[in-house]
């Protein structure tokens, strides 16, 4: 049977809380494999697996009872290997970049922030910012409105403003957290988004990064941000070495 890998940890993690269930209905059992100096927490990973969200909720419940009790790597949702052979052999081959990811993340916290525009906000920095469209805009009301074609030139003119605004302030918004986080990994696009990005901080340092979250909405209010976390350092398990052991899926390595 396959198995299913929630995440890497050293061998002298303590031990999970017994009766641990995982993903699948019934929940498989959280089980240990051990390799050298790593560990990984696995379970069987059951046939026709789907990002449901009850499997979802099970994969980070696990992280989090395992994160609990020292640094884990997590592995992102649906990573699965051929069989428990295929996970021990990759932890030996990767033995030493997983010590180092291991030390590296201990006591560090991930946490995605996105950001997207308050359209009407945007539109009024863009009139009151640059004079030659406000004054294509007020040429249009002056004409009625304007003809078509001066009104899709308009159009193109604003859309081409606001574009940049959003180019802008994705660099702005990740210049203004970078000091607040150890790490930043840029995420892929996606929409409605301007930015999507990834921060890596210490755990004691959560408050004082919220902190400067907050400061941004008081000053850019015409960003619109959403932040998820805290979250296990998922961007920042990074695959490793570039020789993947042929029977794996990417589930031991931080692959996606």
């Amino acid at each position: 049977m396959s198995t299913y890998v929630y995440g890497v940890a050293a061998a002298s993690h303590p031990s999970l809380p017994k009766g641990l269930g995982g993903v699948g209905e019934p929940p498989c059992p959280v089980r240990i494999l051990r390799e050298g100096g790593l560990a990984a927490i696995v379970s069987d990973a059951p046939e026709g697996l789907r990002p449901k969200r009850r499997d979802l909720l099970a994969h980070q419940s696990v992280l989090g009872e395992a994160g609990a009790g020292g640094a884990v790597l997590p592995m992102r949702f649906g990573s699965v290997a051929p069989d428990d052979d295929a996970v021990t052999r990759v932890l030996a081959e990767r033995a030493d970049h997983y010590r180092e990811r291991l030390s590296a993340l201990g006591g560090r916290i991930e946490y995605n922030v996105k950001a997207s525009h308050d359209q009407e906000a945007v539109l009024h920095r863009v009139m009151a910012e640059e004079p030659e469209t406000r004054a294509l805009a007020e040429a249009n009301r002056q004409a009625g409105g304007g003809s078509y074609d001066e009104r899709l030139r308009l159009g193109q003119v604003i859309a081409e403003a606001v574009q940049s605004r959003e180019a802008e302030d994705a660099a702005e918004l990740q210049r203004l957290l970078e000091p607040a986080a150890e790490a930043v990994s840029t995420g892929p696009e996606s929409g409605g988004w301007l930015a999507n990005l990834s921060f890596l901080v210490p755990r004691d340092s959560a408050e004082e990064f919220l902190a400067a979250v907050e400061e941004i909405r008081k000053s850019h209010p015409h960003l619109e941000l959403r932040v998820n976390g805290p979250l296990p350092p998922y961007s920042f398990v990074e695959p490793g070495p570039a020789e993947p052991a042929a029977s794996t899926t990417g589930a031991a390595t931080g692959e996606e």
